[in-house]
């Protein structure tokens, strides 16, 4: 059998080069349409078992975080459940994945895919959890639902939103975690979330990206966390949607969730450039974060980005926005693409089941929280 690569499906991304040799199987990554961003893969190899591969990505040298292929080891998987972390290096601007697959088609992605599926299959398991509402707050530009899930009916607003970048799929793996234990009646602390709290949960802000098999945009080539205070239908209907919402239902907690190229770490970086940001909004950001580094040793606050100048945020990150808009805990959550440095599990470095742990965590995080708001 001779070897077939291909990315056609549900978030692939690759295109080949020339696949006649396996030791030498040279890739490109395609670029985000209508943007020069790239990262993202996800491809099928297919008649290797047994053999000796190297998969070159030639491009990489060129992608949007060159900076995150520095001790990054790509993953793989033969059953499209579990994946693991395969020997990668990179040098002279290319990223070799070096393999021998002990079956006969494996996937090889930059992280844990996220299939739209999966995502579908989410949305129907929750939706009949008791006291659970499903909303379409409206459609992307290619006319896929943007799911809206709200939990709970107490009088404070929680907003919680993930993959605005479609390739940061750690971050729907997150909202796995967190959605089944909010959802869970016998959870002692989801109990007293929900009833102290109603949550409005998008657990994926760019479903036409992610089927596209994008890094950071939608299907026009935006990036949607530039888009909030300025969205429009016409550019970025998903932001603009969502925003409407919360300017219905305000906000008193907003928790967006990313993942970050470059830094091996699980932090969250807050809202501390926007103007008006004052020591109040810096006292219960500085307890959330403590709090979390309490709770998980795989979370912690040493490293991270640098806060803004006063007066210096970028007012159409999410983040930003929403907390000039509400004056409310405004925070965003980021996750490696690589391992937690800090605690580290070399075989599958970070990893899906990290992120659902690390999701449902968060709402012991919350509860202790929220007498705060």
């Amino acid at each position: 059998m001779s070897l077939s690569i291909t990315a056609a499906f549900d978030g692939g991304n690759i295109e080949i080069v020339d696949a006649s040799d396996p030791s030498d199987v040279q890739l490109n990554i395609r670029k985000d349409a209508g943007s020069e961003h790239y990262q993202w893969f996800f491809f099928r190899v297919s008649g290797a078992k047994g053999t000796a591969l190297t998969l070159r990505l030639m491009n990489a040298g060129g992608a949007s975080y060159p900076d995150g292929w520095t001790d990054y080891h790509a993953v793989s998987s033969s059953d499209r459940e579990f994946w693991f972390r395969v020997p990668t290096t990179y040098d002279d601007g290319e990223l070799v994945i070096r393999d021998t697959p002990d079956a006969d088609a494996v996937w090889y992605a930059y992280f844990a895919p996220y299939p739209v599926e999966r995502h579908n299959i989410l949305i129907a398991d929750v939706q009949n959890a008791p006291g659970v509402t499903l909303r379409v707050l409206g459609q992307t530009l290619e006319g896929q639902t943007m799911d809206c899930l709200t939990v709970g009916d107490g009088p404070k607003t929680i907003w919680v939103t993930a993959r605005q970048h479609p390739g940061e799929t750690m971050a729907e793996w997150w909202m796995e975690g967190f959605l089944e234990r909010l959802t869970d009646t016998t959870d002692p602390v989801a109990r007293m979330l929900r009833r102290d709290a109603t949550f409005h949960i998008v657990p994926n802000m760019n479903p036409d990206g992610s089927c596209r098999g994008h890094l950071r945009t939608n299907a026009k080539g935006i990036n949607l966390n530039r888009e909030w205070g300025r969205s429009s239908d016409e550019k970025s209907p998903e932001v603009h949607c969502v925003s409407a919402e919360m300017e219905r239902t305000g906000c008193d907690l907003f928790l967006d969730v990313h993942g970050d190229e470059g830094l091996p770490y699980n932090f969250i970086a807050g809202a501390e450039g926007v103007p008006g940001f004052d020591a109040k909004a810096q006292e219960t950001l500085d307890a959330y974060r403590g709090i979390l580094a309490r709770l998980t040793p795989d979370f912690q606050t040493e490293f991270g980005y640098a806060p803004d100048r006063p007066g210096g945020a970028e007012m159409s990150i999410a983040t930003h926005h929403v907390y000039d808009r509400f004056k409310c805990l405004s925070m965003t959550l980021e996750m490696p693409f690589k391992d937690a440095a800090n605690h580290p599990e070399p075989d599958q470095g970070w990893s899906p089941e990290r992120s659902r742990k690390l999701g449902a965590v968060n709402l012991d995080a919350m509860l202790e929280i929220l007498g705060r708001l």
